[in-house]
């Protein structure tokens, strides 16, 4: 059987940057993916919104990650030339019970550390965006978009120039936790069985599954994992904003935000649309809805000018209609398996939290 030192399971934006950060230590890292290449599920099918960490319960681990790997996401895709533009977002009240909410969602930012949020209203914000429809606003001048798939490339780069590999169409079936390591079952383009001192389950969505066939894992670090399918959709047209905008917050996400690629174009999302098995079908008579929503800050939003784009699926720990859960990692000292890390519930903000979530499960697994 063959030994090896470290096995990352799934190369999305996390993986990845779990797998950089063991192979900046020394380690030597092998990604196992599914797929035939890096990011093809929540890493690619999202908003490549950089988060500035305002909405996160204090002292949660979405909130601690969120700044800090913001803080440092910006430097490190400086100095990579990987694109992206900090365009600022700005949080719309359409009434009045929405502009007190905007209050306590300054105030937990600042417990954040985000401290960087004003209000805007009146002749200012329509000056901002002649074409916002608001009685005020939080304007977000640290929030950005990215190109998720560059940053991946990064992340997968400096792996590599350190030993590293991803090892593509490998299946991992079911994994035995050990006292002296950590069997894995392999299946796809190569049918093995190895050994590894180090596994760290970022499968995704997956990942509870795969923590269900584990075995010498027990019942209570084997969460249930809810899909909860974001559907996205494009205008047809240019778009007549310059920042990201988002409502007041709902509870299973962020509402019907206008988000912008780094080519100007528009897209509207994500809802949410629970599902029993992830898919990425998007039904255009959801489109209906969003037209409603869309129009409460954006009134002039005209008839038929949303497209069907694209969906993708946000790995939930909490089933539909219970309170939101922060991200999990469970590695050793939580569930007494040597070598064993798992990362549930990794969602947004997952991506502008990756520099934190590798370094984070790096000095987990540090000798």
């Amino acid at each position: 059987m063959d030994e090896l030192d470290c096995v990352v399971i799934g190369a999305g934006v996390v993986g990845l940057a779990v797998a950089r950060a063991l192979a900046l230590q020394g380690r030597e890292v092998v990604v196992l993916e599914k797929a035939k290449l890096i990011g093809s599920e929540t890493s690619s099918h999202n908003s490549e919104v950089i988060h500035a960490g305002i909405y996160y319960a204090a002292d949660s681990l979405k909130a601690r990650f969120c700044v800090e790997g913001r803080k440092r996401l910006y430097p490190f895709m400086e100095e990579r030339g990987i694109e992206h533009k900090k365009c600022g977002k700005l949080i719309v009240a359409t009434n009045a019970a929405q502009v007190a909410e905007l209050a306590d969602i300054k105030k937990r930012a600042e417990r954040n550390g985000v401290d960087d949020l004003r209000f805007v209203e009146g002749a200012e914000l329509r000056e901002m965006e002649p074409q916002l429809t608001a009685k005020a606003a939080l304007l977000s001048p640290s929030t950005g978009i990215i190109d998720s798939h560059g940053l991946m490339l990064a992340y997968q780069g400096d792996m590599e120039e350190r030993g590293g590999a991803i090892a593509f169409g490998s299946y991992v079936d079911a994994l035995d936790a050990q006292e002296d390591g950590i069997i894995l079952h392999i299946t796809g383009d190569t049918e093995m069985v190895v050994k590894a001192r180090t596994v760290v389950n970022s499968a995704g969505f997956s990942a509870p599954l795969l923590a269900a066939k584990t075995q010498g894992l027990s019942s209570e670090h084997r969460p249930t994992g809810y899909y909860a399918k974001g559907n996205y959709f494009t205008l047809a047209g240019r778009v007549p904003f310059s920042k990201l905008i988002y409502p007041v917050p709902e509870k299973a996400g962020l509402g019907v935000h206008l988000t912008l690629d780094l080519g100007g174009q528009a897209r509207f999302g994500p809802d949410v649309e629970w599902v029993d098995t992830p898919d990425y079908v998007v039904d255009p008579t959801r489109g209906e809805d969003f037209y409603a929503a869309i129009r409460n800050y954006w009134p002039d939003l005209a008839d038929g000018a949303l497209q069907p784009g694209y969906a993708g699926i946000r790995p939930k720990l909490q089933a539909p209609g219970e309170p939101a859960l922060d991200f999990r990692i469970d590695g050793p000292a939580d569930h007494n398996c040597p070598g064993l890390v798992n990362l549930f519930g990794i969602e947004s903000p997952g991506l502008t939290s990756s520099l934190a979530i590798g370094d984070y499960v790096a000095e987990m697994m540090r000798d």
